[in-house]
């Protein structure tokens, strides 16, 4: 190594990623984050060269920082089918273990896609979990139950008002929308109390039936006004019992349906559906509305089950109105963000009862309506005796646009897979997401669980997005699902 003379050059100090080194050299032992922000190419092109592209969809509702990059997930499938063309339906599967946030997820859509003007409907709140934010929104809250609220099945509502201002064929057509949509709902109903479908000859006298009391009834019929229809047996409804004139033979064929519409009046359903509804659902709020049936005991599942059907037939029905009056140049067009939670409790209600929610869910693309189907796990839908009603309910989660995956546990992957492709370490992130919180003995209860906020958005065989949800201070006002359990903070004692 050559030595250095008096006459050679000093050499050059170099800083290190921090600064210069040693005394006096202003080394900063921290190098704080530059602010980040986050937009499409146009809004911050004036930041060039400092750009980096994301993974993750800009277009739609903000939904929370995505795990790997910490990149914001804008998310909802009305937004990534209409905007974005990400999917080929705008609906979504919402899956994951009770307390872990699915309604906390869906809160957030909700909040974000009444911003773009999309409308909610919330059709059958049982926690309630919606309440609070449809009602902070300026929404509508009706009330179901016994003693609260009553909704008559029989009733056309928003159809029949839509239908009195519509002339010609459009009339017809919702007219005939409203007729099946009644005689679907009561065969429904039925089917929660036999535990068995009705059979072919039965909605074929509903349905009869049905047309009579259009016919020759004055306003709107209840239940006991079809009984005594059926009971009576005018000749429209005779004729398609092949009665032929024999009392005795129509009493045998229709008394089985007869002696089933009395259940449902004096049974566990009698005072939810036997009476005029109470408050109908109305449409012209931008907060929408929310059907709160909280109030139907935990134990009384045939009510619950029962409520949450003719709740979905409801709004639907409304939606239906609200398109025919904006297809024929009498209302505003608007689009519809329907919640049906608790999936799970009208699968199982009755055999059968599979085919009821396939016709209210299947056509939501070309109605304009985006829905979240709400429940806890695959084996949810995949629990049903008939194997012809488990191939139906796995055709829910096949035509979702999207699944997303909260904490489930590893006996769950096997079904799940069958449905939508995960990787092997997906599955693993989903199934510890599922793991029980440590016991917090500080604070002598169960700690944070580790699961709960984090969710798993799956597009068909796309890599999954997982994320996680942080709730704002006005977020957490409204989150309150366990309300039963929260106690009022203990007052300090008085000076004496």
């Amino acid at each position: 190594m050559p030595r250095r003379t008096s006459a050679s050059p000093p050499p050059v100090r170099r800083p290190g990623a921090r600064g210069y080194a040693g005394r006096g050299g202003g080394r900063v032992p921290y190098v704080e984050a530059p602010p980040e922000w986050r937009g499409t190419t146009v809004q911050v092109c004036g930041l060039w060269p400092f750009g980096v592209g994301s993974s993750t969809p800009a277009i739609g509702v903000p939904l929370g920082r995505e795990l790997t990059g910490g990149a914001t997930l804008c998310c909802d499938p009305i937004s990534w089918f209409a905007r974005a063309g990400l999917i080929h339906n705008p609906s979504e599967l919402v899956l994951g273990k009770p307390g872990l946030g699915k309604s906390t997820l869906v809160r957030r859509q909700i909040v974000g896609l009444a911003g773009y003007g999309v409308i909610p409907l919330v059709l059958g709140d049982l926690k309630p979990d919606y309440t609070d934010l449809i009602a902070a929104m300026g929404g509508q809250i009706i009330k179901l139950g016994r003693g609260l609220g009553a909704l008559n099945v029989l009733d056309p509502g928003e159809i029949g008002a839509a239908a009195a201002r519509l002339s010609g064929l459009d009339r017809e057509r919702l007219l005939a929308d409203a007729h099946g949509r009644r005689l679907n709902t009561v065969s429904a109903l039925i089917t929660i109390v036999r535990g068995r479908p009705v059979a072919d000859t039965e909605r074929t006298i509903l349905s009869a039936a049905l047309r009579v009391l259009d016919e020759r009834h004055p306003g709107v019929p209840i239940l006991p006004d079809l009984i005594h229809v059926i009971d009576v047996g005018p000749d429209p409804v005779r004729a398609v019992t092949l009665a032929r004139g024999s009392e005795e033979r129509y009493r045998q064929v229709v008394d089985p349906l007869h002696a089933s519409l009395l259940g449902l009046l004096d049974g566990p359903l009698g005072d939810a559906f036997a009476r005029d509804t109470t408050t109908p659902i109305r449409l012209d709020t931008p907060a929408g509305a929310c059907i709160d049936i909280s109030g139907i005991d935990e134990a009384d599942q045939e009510l619950q089950a029962a409520v949450l059907l003719a709740c979905w037939s409801e709004g639907f029905g409304a939606i239906e109105a609200a398109h025919a009056l904006a297809d024929a140049g009498l209302a505003p067009q608007r689009r519809f963000w329907v919640v049906l939670d608790e999936l799970w409790r009208v699968l199982r209600a009755g055999r059968g009862l599979v085919d009821r929610v396939d016709a209210l869910t299947r056509l939501n693309r070309q109605r304009g309506v985006g829905q979240a189907m709400i429940t806890h796990t695959m084996s949810d839908l995949l629990a049903l005796s008939e194997e012809a009603d488990r191939l139906k309910a796995r055709g829910f989660a096949e035509r979702a646009g999207m699944i997303i995956c909260g904490g489930l546990p590893e006996a769950e992957m096997a079904a799940l897979t069958q449905v939508v492709r995960m990787s092997a370490a997906e599955q693993r992130m989903i199934v510890d997401w599922s793991t029980p919180p440590s016991w917090d003995s500080a604070r002598d209860r169960d700690g944070e669980p580790p699961g709960r906020g984090k969710f798993l958005v799956k597009v068909g065989g796309r890599p999954g997005i997982p994320l996680h949800i942080d709730l704002t201070a006005a977020e957490l006002a409204v989150d309150r699902t366990n309300k039963r359990w929260a106690l009022p903070e203990p007052r300090p004692p008085r000076d004496a």
